[in-house]
């Protein structure tokens, strides 16, 4: 009787780690100085240009999201399995419980640190960029679509997809105990990288159902679609003020 070989797929470790999401980061920065240096600044912030602010603040995190991708392909299997994002049903249901999940907390967080910290403390950057900036419906819509739905995406490619899959890859002693640092230091690294100091402590708060989704599910759709969730009614606002309906 003829023996039946069956061929396993056993795909290669990815060549990439810590140093890419250093990369990435630098990327970043360096992008937001160029964009920033090429378009010109301004003492008077109400003096610059609504496409100005409008390009310095998404086109560095584009540019970044797009190296972070390059990596996964230059260096490893691509960005569906080194990021873990295969689309699953379950991780869009996950996603959604950790969204409202997040509301919740994010609500609460902010009006307690509001009343510790006032109104203007408590804002995000592009919310004080817009706060006083009346904006055409075009410039408003982009602000509203990239808050809500673009900038989660490449924020959770960034820290929960290459960060936190750089993480779990150290040899750890149990892959639940990395999966469990990736998602306490990938947590961190997301509050701090905003660059927004007296907001950490917030951001910590708000990054927490996100990564708990990541965590839940070990892959990356469901904390992109907490992501989403959670930035949802914040970007409304900011859609709503930008437009002269609310004031904040």
């Amino acid at each position: 009787m003829a023996s039946v070989q069956v061929r396993t797929e056993s795909l290669p470790s990815p060549r990439w780690g810590f140093g890419a999401f250093l990369l990435v980061e630098a990327v970043l920065l360096t992008t937001a100085a160029f964009v920033s240096a090429l378009l010109g600044s301004s003492s008077d912030g109400a003096s610059i240009p609504t496409r100005h602010v409008l390009i310095g603040t998404i086109t560095p995190t584009l540019v970044a999201v797009a190296v972070a991708l390059l990596v996964t392909v230059v260096r490893g299997n691509g960005p569906v399995r080194d990021l873990s994002l295969q689309p699953r049903w379950d991780d869009v249901k996950t996603g959604l419980r950790f969204g409202a999940l997040g509301l919740v907390i994010t609500t609460l967080g902010v009006a307690v640190w509001t009343r510790f910290v006032g109104e203007d403390d408590a804002q995000s950057a592009i919310g004080a960029l817009v706060a006083d900036r009346p904006l055409s419906v075009y410039a408003a819509l982009t602000v509203f679509f990239y808050l809500w739905l673009v900038g989660p995406i490449c924020e959770e490619i960034i820290f929960r997809g290459l960060l936190w899959s750089a993480i779990e890859r150290l040899q750890w002693k149990t892959m639940l105990w990395g999966r469990f640092a990736a998602f306490v230091i990938s947590t961190a690294v997301f509050a701090v990288s905003h660059l927004e100091p007296l907001r950490t402590t917030l951001l910590l708060v708000i990054a927490i159902p996100i990564g708990l989704a990541r965590l839940v599910t070990g892959r990356l759709l469901a904390s992109i679609i907490a992501h989403q969730v959670n930035n949802f009614f914040p970007a409304l606002a900011i859609l709503l003020t930008a437009l002269g309906v609310l004031q904040l």
